[in-house]
């Protein structure tokens, strides 16, 4: 059946073709003409479509994109490409701003351009005899620079161990840059969004807007016993005192107070925000502040004066917890407090809380502070330059159970909880080279901060809080030299984890 069909398919053509051989030879050419005719007008049209098809694509291009991060100018709207003969467009809009949250740097900064080793060496020569000299010396410049300062050093010292010196008789109070932080109505506590990261609370804040922003009204050295003299200023927002002790007790602070600490000493700002977002809430708020009368207005780190560490007031010393090393790893074993189990008159424990050690040791690592449970330097190799070498006190690591804790701290009211104070820090020790006496003894640390150092946020948090201050945040060399800093606990946490899994440390929730 289809074979049948076939030569039908044929049919139409063969007859159009054998009518076509017998037409005569004039008319086949003026046929054969025509199809070329019409075959050439149907290329033509063809072509001409798809060109201009092609135009007004390339011109709608051209539209979107003016409208969007470029702009073209009628004189210039076609540049060529001289090698390529290839047209490009040029932007002209200059307002485009990227932001990177997170940098991804191959190689860690070195850190020792970044703290002037120098600058510590020239400063530190006595401990308690160079403070001394540095509180002392400051006040004898603001003397000096007021003229007429109204003063009564000898009846101060006799009544409660502090000296003052009133802010409203110095005649440098309006000269160009002072204190123009608390002059003007911009903060230095930048806060951009509706409200602070979760890890500081809003009295931190408010805090650290005191202590950054405030105008100052007197400023007074306060003497601490045996240990060396604070230079203490208090603020004109503060409110007149409603506890009748704290007034009687020296007069060191009416109001609301801050502690001004010499330039080498910014760690204590550092130390702050590494204690909030860890969660531990140990420290108390510090800033980075400008004095037009210190330092040659260099920033200070300003910490919050808490008079509730002096309760008998500053010149009987404070609540320190008096321990030896070999004591304090009696506590240790015996978990002091734990589970609210009250000690054995004779078992030794302090008033502070098994859990405390475990935070203060973690705190203390990343930062290698030394001068609270390792003051002699006998967990590492100290320079000349230490002040535990320069005082001798290194020799004593021979009896190591007998040397004195120091700078352990509690709130008159609280004494079960450690306050971290003095928080000078370290950030030129390498990793061959870090105190492990620290974690001596400690078998649990806290679970909040743990995880943070093991999630990889630290780095995020910690740019996130350190932002806020924008003193400190440029004192540093802004994001390159906050990066370094990071770099260092980063590189200090790894050895951390490392060292809680090797010697099987337990991570529990501190919530004593």
């Amino acid at each position: 059946m289809g074979r049948s069909r076939f030569p039908w398919l044929f049919f139409p053509r063969l007859k159009l073709t054998s009518s076509f051989r017998r037409c005569p030879l004039s008319n086949r050419s003026l046929i054969i003409a025509s199809a070329c005719v019409v075959y050439l007008l149907v290329v033509v049209s063809q072509v001409g479509y798809s060109q201009q098809h092609r135009d007004r694509r390339i011109e709608r291009d051209k539209y979107r994109h003016s409208r969007g991060l470029y702009h073209l100018d009628h004189s210039d709207a076609d540049s060529v490409d001289v090698q390529t003969g290839a047209s490009f467009v040029l932007p002209t809009r200059s307002n485009v701003v990227y932001i990177t949250l997170k940098s991804k740097r191959l190689k860690p900064a070195h850190i020792r351009g970044t703290i002037r080793p120098k600058l510590r060496r020239k400063v530190r020569r006595k401990n308690d005899e160079a403070h001394k000299t540095f509180t002392q010396g400051k006040l004898g410049t603001m003397e000096r620079h007021a003229g007429q300062t109204k003063r009564d050093f000898a009846s101060n010292t006799s009544r409660g161990g502090t000296r003052d010196v009133y802010y409203k008789s110095l005649d440098i109070l309006h000269t160009p840059r002072t204190d123009a932080q608390a002059d003007s109505h911009i903060s230095s506590i930048r806060i951009y969004s509706q409200k602070a990261p979760p890890w500081l609370s809003p009295q931190d804040v408010k805090v650290m807007r005191f202590l950054a922003d405030a105008k100052v009204l007197r400023v007074a050295e306060v003497s601490r016993g045996d240990s060396p003299p604070l230079l203490v200023f208090e603020g004109q927002t503060s409110v007149s005192p409603t506890d009748p002790k704290r007034t009687q007790r020296g007069n060191a602070c009416g109001g609301q107070c801050g502690v001004i600490s010499s330039p080498v000493d910014t760690t204590e700002v550092f130390a702050f925000h590494l204690d909030r977002v860890l969660g531990l809430n140990r420290t108390l708020p510090a800033v980075s502040r400008r004095f037009s009368f210190l330092h040659d207005v260099q920033p200070c780190p300003v910490v919050s004066w808490d008079a509730s560490l002096y309760p008998e007031g500053p010149a009987a010393g404070g609540s320190t917890v008096r321990l030896t090393w070999g004591e304090y790893q009696s506590s240790l074993k015996q978990r002091c407090w734990h589970k609210n189990i009250s000690p054995k008159p004779d078992s030794g424990c302090s008033s502070v809380h098994h859990y405390e050690w475990g935070q203060l040791a973690l705190f203390d690592f990343l930062l290698q502070i030394h001068n609270r449970l390792d003051q002699s330097c006998c967990g590492f190799r100290p320079r000349q330059e230490d002040v535990c070498v320069e005082l001798g006190h290194n020799a004593e690591c021979g009896d190591q159970n007998h040397i004195q804790l120091t700078n352990i701290l509690h709130r008159g009211h609280d004494p079960r909880h450690l306050v971290f104070t003095n928080n000078k820090g370290f950030f030129d020790r390498n990793e061959d080279n870090l105190d492990y006496r620290l974690l001596e003894g400690i078998r649990e640390l806290p679970e909040q901060a743990v995880l943070v150092l093991k999630n990889k946020r630290l780095r995020e948090k910690l740019l996130q809080s350190l932002f806020l201050d924008q003193t400190y945040w440029e004192s540093q060399g802004g994001r390159q030299g906050i990066d370094k800093l990071i770099d260092v606990i980063e590189r200090r946490a790894a050895v951390l984890l490392t060292y809680i899994n090797a010697h099987g440390i337990k991570v529990i929730a501190m919530n004593a």
